[in-house]
């Protein structure tokens, strides 16, 4: 990986070709489909595949990337689907917000160790009272697979990072499974997830 993550980011977006594809995340879809919709904040929403199905689902969806090829993606995206997203180009630490969220969807966001868990109650911030964090990231045992993610053990999660990293929370649903990807050239195959649902105490 190169030094600068934004640099790594726009090099990996910069095609025309969508590279974790076009459609929404599946744990993500299933549980955005059973709420009313609101208001929703998209953390390294990268091309913006889960953004853009949310606003056509009536999602009020602001999203955040620190690539900006990957913020133009993600318009081009929006733009094909007739609907509008809000979508910064900003790190996880420096992004702010006046706005309470209904819900938060944290997909493949395996930000740096040494920012992880600052960053990831950081976003807490953001999120209403009551208000639901969707989350689907890979687990520890992906390494041993090819289907995508770092592949640098201490950026993967365990059931007790998420306890620890995600304190304030309720969860609804926390497991870790074992599924099969299919979400562009770099998400595909049998992958190692953890996945929750977590209600803001």
């Amino acid at each position: 990986m190169k030094n600068n993550p934004a640099d790594f980011w726009n090099d990996r977006f910069n095609s025309e070709e969508f590279v974790y594809g076009t459609q929404p995340n599946v744990f993500f879809k299933e549980a955005l489909d059973k709420l009313k919709a609101g208001t929703l904040l998209l953390p390294a929403e990268g091309e913006g595949r889960n953004a853009v199905y949310a606003a056509t689902k009536g999602w009020t969806v602001t999203a955040f990337d620190i690539s900006k090829t990957g913020k133009e993606k993600a318009l081009l995206l929006s733009q094909q689907n007739n609907v509008s997203i809000t979508y910064d180009v900003v790190g996880v630490l420096d992004y702010t917000s006046n706005e309470k969220f209904d819900a938060i969807g944290l997909c493949y966001t395996h930000f740096p160790i040494d920012i992880r868990k600052e960053a990831n109650q950081h976003l807490l911030k953001f999120l209403k009272k009551g208000g639901l964090v969707i989350f689907e990231a890979f687990s520890k045992s992906q390494l041993k697979n090819n289907s995508g993610g770092p592949k640098n053990e201490a950026m993967l999660f365990s059931l007790e990072d998420i306890r620890q990293e995600f304190k304030g929370l309720e969860f609804k649903l926390l497991e870790e499974k074992t599924i099969e990807l299919s979400e562009g050239k770099f998400h595909k195959g049998k992958a190692d997830v953890i996945r929750f649902l977590g209600i803001k105490k």
